[in-house]
C-alpha cells in the first residue's frame, strides 16, 4: 500500500456524544419525538439528512430542517463533544513516518471535518480533506472515495486501501476498485459489517496498527 484514505467518526474519533446531542436537539426543535442517545448510533456515519428520512420516517422538507437545526447545535458545541481513539495520533504519525500518503475522506462537511482534525491536531498527518459540502453535494462515500482517489496522482488503485466502521465505508471502497478495510471499534454492528465484506476487519486500534503495518511493509 502507497496511500491510505481514512473516515472520521467512528473510525479517528468517537463523536457521539455531539453527534446525539444535536440530532435530539434538531428533533425536540422540530416537535419530533426524540430517541435516547444510544438509539441513535445509527446515525453515526452515513449523510444525516438521509438518516433522518430513512430512519426517523421525516418528510424531505422536515428532514432538510433538521439537518439545519442540527447544524446550530453541532457548529455551536457539538464538534467539540469528541475524543480522539486511544493510539489513533500514534497510528498517524507512524503512518506517515513509513511513507504511506493519508488522505481523509468522510461524508462529514469539510468545515468541520477540518475544524475537528485541527483541534485534535490530527490535519497535519493529512496530505487532504475529502468531505461534504454544506449545500448535500458530496454525501455518497463512492463519490468521496473517488474524488479522494483523484486527488492521489500517480498513485495505481491497487495500492490504495480505504479504512472505515460502517458498511457504506466498504461498498464506495469496493465500488471504487480499491481494499476496503472496516474497524469493529466503531458504530458499524458486527452483523452490518459481516454483510458488507470488508477485505480485512480490525477490532480494536492496536489490531488497525498492525494489519496496516503488514500492508505497508
Amino acid at each position: 500500500m502507497r496511500a491510505l484514505l481514512f473516515d472520521l467518526d467512528g473510525t479517528l474519533t468517537d463523536p457521539k456524544p455531539g453527534i446525539t446531542r444535536a440530532i435530539q436537539y434538531a428533533l425536540r426543535k422540530g416537535g419530533h419525538p426524540v430517541p435516547a442517545v444510544d438509539a441513535l448510533e445509527p446515525f453515526i456515519g452515513p449523510p444525516l439528512e438521509q438518516s433522518f428520512r430513512e430512519l426517523l420516517c421525516l418528510s424531505p422538507a422536515a428532514a432538510r430542517q433538521a439537518l439545519a437545526d442540527y447544524r446550530e447545535y453541532f457548529d455551536a458545541r457539538g464538534w467539540r463533544e469528541n475524543s480522539v481513539y486511544p493510539g489513533i495520533p500514534e497510528l498517524l504519525a507512524e503512518l506517515r513516518g513509513r511513507g504511506a500518503r493519508l488522505v481523509l475522506a468522510t461524508a462529514k462537511p469539510t468545515v468541520f471535518a477540518e475544524r475537528i482534525l485541527a483541534h485534535f491536531e490530527l490535519g497535519q498527518h493529512f496530505e487532504s480533506v475529502v468531505a461534504s459540502h454544506l449545500d448535500g453535494r458530496r454525501v455518497d462515500k463512492g463519490e468521496l472515495i473517488a474524488d479522494a482517489l483523484a486527488s492521489l496522482f500517480g498513485v495505481a488503485r491497487e495500492s490504495v486501501a480505504h479504512v472505515g466502521d460502517r458498511s457504506h465505508d466498504v461498498l464506495g471502497a469496493r465500488a471504487n476498485g480499491i481494499t476496503a478495510i472496516a474497524v469493529g471499534y466503531g458504530y458499524g454492528t458486527p452483523a452490518e459489517l459481516q454483510a458488507a465484506q470488508p477485505d480485512a476487519l480490525a477490532d480494536s486500534v492496536p489490531a488497525l496498527r498492525g494489519l496496516l503495518r503488514g500492508l505497508l511493509s
